[in-house]
């Protein structure tokens, strides 16, 4: 089954090919520099053409998309669920949703993993998981709040990953939890991870793959009389 995998609920724009099940994700990636906006709506449908032509494939031929769902920016998420949306209903592939957290979990060695976002807000994305199960549902916390995160049910120790695991790493460790080193990749989403867990998750309908939000939108219009 050809896969094309992508995630953009953080400033990178991941994007994974899977030819089959035992070859490894071809990937490719944008990380924007410091100061610089994220570039998932210039960098992701080319990034994923590359991948495509490197393989000798077209956009037709793709036969499950996997897209990650958050939570994440909410500029992020839109375009890259609308990408997805319009993928699928263009070229006929079926499309599965992928929570992010569960993505950048399933890079991380160990059996209870708390992946961790950059909120922004002074606030972080958790969520946490038992041999790649859900057993801490997404939610936005604040430091004061990582700081009192129960352990793993069953006890053990958490290993937390990701950006906001190295920008809260104080907080973290004061509730004893293991954060990775600041070097090490698996603190960065990847599509590859993507691809395996649609894989797994099998397609949906196009309209029930919607981004997963845990707090409200960064920016709000303001109404006034």
């Amino acid at each position: 089954m050809i896969v094309l995998g992508f995630d953009t609920a953080t400033p990178r724009t991941a994007v994974a090919l899977q030819l089959d099940g035992s070859e490894p994700p071809r990937e490719a990636v944008h990380d924007p520099q410091p100061g610089e906006r994220p570039g998932h709506t210039t960098h992701l449908l080319p990034l994923a053409a590359r991948l495509l032509e490197e393989a000798g494939l077209r956009f037709a031929d793709i036969e499950l998309i996997g897209v990650g769902l958050g939570p994440g920016t909410f500029t992020g998420l839109r375009i890259g669920v609308a990408t997805a949306r319009a993928l699928a209903q263009a070229g006929g592939a079926r499309i599965a949703g992928v929570p992010s957290l569960r993505a950048l979990a399933a890079g991380v060695d160990g059996e209870d993993v708390l992946a961790v976002f950059d909120a922004r807000r002074g606030e972080a994305f958790v969520a946490g998981y038992h041999r790649g199960d859900e057993v801490l549902a997404p939610a936005a916390l604040t430091p004061d709040e990582l700081e009192r995160i129960a352990p793993p049910p069953g006890g053990g120790t958490w290993r937390a990953a990701g950006d906001g695991a190295i920008r809260f790493r104080h907080a973290l460790e004061h509730a004893g939890i293991t954060v990775l080193p600041d070097s090490d990749p698996a603190h960065t989403i990847s599509a590859a991870a993507t691809c395996r867990l649609a894989r797994a998750a099998g397609a949906t309908e196009r309209d029930e793959v919607i981004p997963i939000y845990v707090r409200a939108p960064d920016a709000t219009i303001s109404h006034r009389p």
